[in-house]
């Protein structure tokens, strides 16, 4: 589900934001629901460093049904001092993912960020709200996926919109409980991005080894573009990421 669109982190998958979980509910249920936790050294978004290069805690609850439905919220701690929306990042989404053959599946939905402790400025709102697609493929231990996010214009964008397209590559290791990973990004639009044109590449590579079917452990290598005066905070310094995350 929302896999597609925060790998990256987290992808994303980075300082990601979603791990496959078994079902909660009876087996003869069409409804499903699945949970996921984790700590991660520093909070990745689109390259983009979230909690001031500082540990960061995370999870997520997510409600499926056997039509492809599905609907979730995830949230993650911030830096409230560097960053500046407060210490927390609340997500809210929905949307439909399914398989249109074996080997090639879909999903499309919206995403609504939300930062519940943001300062108080007048005329200023830190939520908004993107749409987002993906396509996916899978051959054997190995998947891509291609997508795209947009976000329409919003105050929070500085009344700009924002569009973001990616791919990302995965491959399981046969026999052994390593899975690798690698990121691609850009971004064009101001919002996120910290070049002197607004457009921006970001790119990560990562392994990860599950210790138990449902906790794993992970370390990526995360980048993205920058322009940075002397003196001020780099939010795309490089950046080596460890994550621990269990799901449920």
């Amino acid at each position: 589900m929302l896999t597609s669109v925060r790998s990256l982190v987290a992808a994303a998958i980075v300082a990601g934001a979603g791990f496959a979980a078994a079902p909660a509910m009876a087996q003869d249920s069409d409804f499903s629901l699945s949970a996921n936790t984790a700590i991660v050294s520093e909070y990745r978004f689109r390259g983009v460093d979230y909690s001031g290069g500082d540990i960061a805690i995370q999870g997520g609850v997510d409600l499926s049904h056997s039509s492809g439905i599905y609907i979730g919220t995830w949230g993650s701690s911030l830096d409230e001092d560097t960053v500046g929306y407060g210490h927390t990042e609340l997500d809210l989404y929905g949307g439909w993912s399914g398989n249109l053959t074996d080997t090639v599946s879909v999903d499309v939905g919206a995403i609504y960020y939300v930062y519940p402790n943001a300062p108080d400025a007048p005329g200023v709102d830190y939520d908004y709200i993107e749409m987002y697609g993906s396509v996916g493929f899978a051959m054997g231990p190995a998947s891509a996926t291609v997508g795209v996010a947009y976000a329409p214009e919003q105050n929070s964008l500085g009344d700009n919109d924002n569009l973001y397209v990616y791919t990302d590559l995965g491959l399981g290791v046969p026999n052994t409980p390593v899975s690798l990973s690698a990121h691609l990004g850009y971004t064009d639009g101001n919002f996120l991005t910290y070049t002197n044109d607004g457009n921006a590449f970001d790119w990560s590579i990562g392994a990860d080894y599950a210790l138990t079917q449902n906790i794993s452990v992970g370390v990526s290598y995360v980048a993205a573009e920058g322009d940075y005066a002397p003196g001020a905070y780099d939010f795309t310094d490089d950046a080596v990421v460890a994550t621990l995350s269990a799901s449920f």
